[in-house]
């Protein structure tokens, strides 16, 4: 979310994919430039940092760069259910160390979101039966983005089985929900952001409280720029079954001081 979240991953992930000795790292950059989508330039920014695949949202291309970039750099992943006419895709199989196979995917959410998209249940569900775990991929990864928490549990276990991690994004708080489903579906509600959560939901509280309180908008909202909080999931799986073995959530400096995994 915005200067302070990426200075986060800059700062953090480089640190982590080594003490941790992570195979593999999905980073959502939806709000990354300045609140709203995500620039090429920042995009590089991540994916030097550690990032493995980049993946987007509902402002996939509020930043009309991104249009163009989506093409011709495949480790960033736009949603499933967007546009048809939408450049990029929504699904890709990516090589992680020792020769495996690692799907990533995103689908949007209908419920309260601003416009709707098409099914996303279908549009994984025709993805999945044609990678399937321990056949086509060794491990693979679903973001639900969407704002009902009460929809990405339906995804979760619409995928339970079929997907080694369902995890949420969008709404910018993390959950406490961290599970492994029957099957072994790694599932969180939602990862939360890697921002300043002295905010709303990353942006400064000022003017969402404004428009809040008296209906009225007066400023562009601007993104916190204070010491951000590193949020996300960590999941071991095994390679030959693709099911997690192991969910932790993470919470790194900031105002969320939790530990994660060790």
């Amino acid at each position: 979310m915005g200067r302070s979240g990426r200075a986060a991953i800059s700062a953090e992930l480089p640190r982590l994919r080594a003490d941790w000795r992570l195979d593999f790292v999905v980073v959502n950059g939806e709000n990354a430039t300045s609140g709203a989508g995500l620039s090429p330039a920042h995009a590089k920014d991540l994916l030097a940092a550690g990032a493995d695949v980049l993946t987007l949202g509902d402002h996939a291309f509020d930043q009309k760069d991104m249009l163009q970039f989506v093409e011709t750099e495949p480790r960033i992943i736009r949603p499933l259910n967007y546009s048809k006419a939408a450049p990029g895709k929504g699904a890709r199989v990516f090589d992680a160390p020792g020769g495996r196979k690692v799907l990533v995917a995103q689908v949007l959410g209908q419920v309260f979101m601003k416009r709707a998209f098409d099914d996303p249940f279908s549009a994984i569900d025709s993805v999945l039966k044609t990678h399937p775990l321990g056949g086509m991929v060794n491990a693979s990864l679903v973001d639900m983005h969407c704002e009902a928490t009460s929809e990405k549990m339906a995804m979760g276990h619409f995928c339970k089985g079929r997907a080694s991690v369902v995890v949420g994004t969008h709404t910018h708080v993390a959950t406490a929900d961290a599970m492994i489903l029957p099957g072994g579906t790694a599932y969180l509600s939602d990862a939360g952001m890697c921002g300043d959560y002295n905010s709303v939901i990353g942006m400064e509280p000022g003017e969402p409280m404004r428009r809040f309180l008296t209906g009225m908008p007066r400023d562009r909202f601007t993104p916190a720029d204070g010491e951000a909080t590193l949020s996300g999931l960590y999941v071991e799986t095994d390679d030959r079954t693709g099911q997690a073995t192991r969910i932790e959530m993470v919470r790194q400096g900031g105002r969320l001081m939790q530990a994660g995994p060790v």
